[in-house]
C-alpha cells in the first residue's frame, strides 16, 4: 500500500444489534475523505443471531462464534476486489473498560489470509490498555465527515445500533485529536432493549418503523427510573456494555407489547437528551445513523426532546447504514499510518492513540 496519499480502504463492522455484517470502500488517506465506494450487506440468519447472543457476555471466547464472525465477514469481503487495506472490526461480545477490558470475536490473521490483503484490527485494545473506555471509535471519522460536508458550526452525530453513541463536532478545529474539536460517549441503550423486547414476545428481530411501540402508551415512571441512574450523572467520555440497563427489561415485563415497546423506545430518546447536558456548545443539528434513523417513533421521540434539527445523515448526503463500516476504513489507514485513532475527548484515554493491530497475507501467527 501506498505511504502518502488516498488508497481504497474496506470497512467492515458487525454492531450490537446482531443484524449482520456491513461493508464499504472508502478513499480516503486517513485523514481526509476522498470519495466513496461499493458497499455490501451480509446479514445473519436467526440461527446465528442465536449463536451471537449466547456467546454474549463470554469473555473467554466462544468457538462457533468466533468462526461465524470470521465465516460471514470472508463471504461478504472478498467481492470487494478494489480493497487495498481491509478494517475489520469482529464482533463485539463483552465489554468492560474499567475491569476485564474489551473483547471482539473474530481473528484478523485469519483473513487476511483469506482475502490477501492487509487486515486491520483489535481497534480497541490498546485504548482499553492505557486507561481509555475503548469506544466509541467513530468520531475521528464523524470529524472527517463534517469536513466533507462543509460544516461551520458545531453539529452532532448519534449513531443509533444497539447501543446509543453521540459525537460532538467542532469543524472549525484543524484535527481530531485538537483540545476542544471533538467530544464523545455513549448515550445509553438504543435498539437492543427494543430488538430484545421484540424477539422474546414476538420472535422478530426489531420493531420495523416502530410499528409496535407507535400503538402503545409510554410508561413515564419507568422513564424517571431509569434516567436515575447514575450513569447519566457521569461526565463524559464513558461507554457501555449492549446488556448494561438489563433491569429494563424487568421494569416492562408487566407492560403490554405495545407500551413495552414505546417505553423502550422513549428511554432509548430521553437518554441522548440527558446527554446534551455535556456538549460544550449546543449543535447546530443532529444527524442521526444506524439503523433506529429508521424508527419513525424514535425520531420524533428525539425531535421532541431537543431543542435542534433532528434529522437522518442521508439529508447531509452520506449513507446511515454504512457510516460505521466506513469509520474503520477511515481508522485501518490511520493506523497504518501511524495515525492516532482515539484521544481523550472521544474515549476517555490518557493521550492520543493509535490502536489497532495490522496482519498481513503470509504472516499468520506473526501480526505486526
Amino acid at each position: 500500500m501506498k505511504k502518502t496519499g488516498p488508497v481504497w480502504a474496506l470497512g467492515a463492522m458487525s454492531g450490537t444489534s446482531l443484524d449482520g455484517v456491513d461493508a464499504a470502500l472508502l478513499l480516503t488517506d486517513g485523514e481526509v475523505i476522498r470519495g466513496f465506494g461499493e458497499t455490501g450487506y451480509r446479514p445473519y440468519t436467526e440461527a446465528e443471531r442465536s449463536v451471537l447472543r449466547a456467546a454474549l457476555g463470554k469473555w473467554d471466547g466462544v468457538p462457533e462464534a468466533a468462526e461465524l464472525v470470521e465465516t460471514a465477514h470472508a463471504e461478504l469481503l472478498s467481492g470487494f476486489e478494489q480493497a487495498e487495506i481491509v478494517g475489520f472490526h469482529g464482533q463485539t461480545l463483552a465489554h468492560d473498560p474499567g475491569g476485564r477490558g474489551t473483547h471482539q470475536a473474530g481473528d484478523g490473521t485469519i483473513l487476511a489470509e483469506v482475502l490477501e490483503r492487509p487486515v486491520v484490527w483489535d481497534f480497541r485494545s490498546t485504548d482499553v490498555a492505557m486507561g481509555g473506555q475503548g469506544a466509541p471509535l467513530a468520531p475521528f471519522y464523524h470529524f472527517a465527515c463534517a469536513k466533507w460536508i462543509g460544516a461551520t458550526a458545531p453539529l452532532a452525530f448519534l449513531n443509533l445500533g444497539g447501543v446509543g453513541n453521540l459525537t460532538w463536532v467542532d469543524p472549525g478545529k484543524a484535527r481530531p485529536e485538537e483540545a476542544g474539536a471533538l467530544l464523545a460517549f455513549d448515550t445509553g441503550p438504543a435498539n437492543a432493549p427494543v430488538n430484545d423486547l421484540m424477539q422474546a414476545r414476538r420472535g422478530v428481530a426489531f420493531d420495523e418503523a416502530g410499528g409496535l411501540a407507535a400503538k402503545g402508551t409510554v410508561d413515564e415512571a419507568v422513564i424517571a427510573r431509569f434516567l436515575g441512574s447514575s450513569y447519566f450523572l457521569k461526565i463524559p467520555p464513558k461507554s457501555l456494555d449492549r446488556n448494561d440497563f438489563q433491569d429494563l427489561m424487568a421494569w416492562v415485563a408487566s407492560l403490554s407489547d405495545a407500551d413495552a415497546a414505546a417505553t423502550l423506545t422513549a428511554a432509548a430518546a430521553a437518554a441522548v437528551a440527558s446527554g446534551m447536558q455535556f456538549v460544550p456548545a449546543p449543535p447546530e443539528r443532529v444527524l442521526v445513523t444506524g439503523g433506529g434513523r429508521r424508527n419513525r417513533v424514535l425520531m420524533r421521540m428525539l425531535a421532541d426532546r431537543l431543542s435542534c434539527p433532528v434529522c437522518p445523515v442521508e439529508d447531509a448526503d452520506l449513507d446511515g447504514d454504512m457510516l460505521e463500516a466506513q469509520a474503520f476504513a477511515h481508522l485501518a489507514v490511520r493506523v497504518l499510518r501511524g495515525l492516532p485513532t482515539s484521544c481523550p475527548s472521544t474515549t476517555g484515554v490518557s493521550a492520543a492513540v493509535g490502536g489497532g493491530r495490522v496482519s498481513r497475507p503470509g504472516a499468520r501467527g506473526n501480526p505486526s
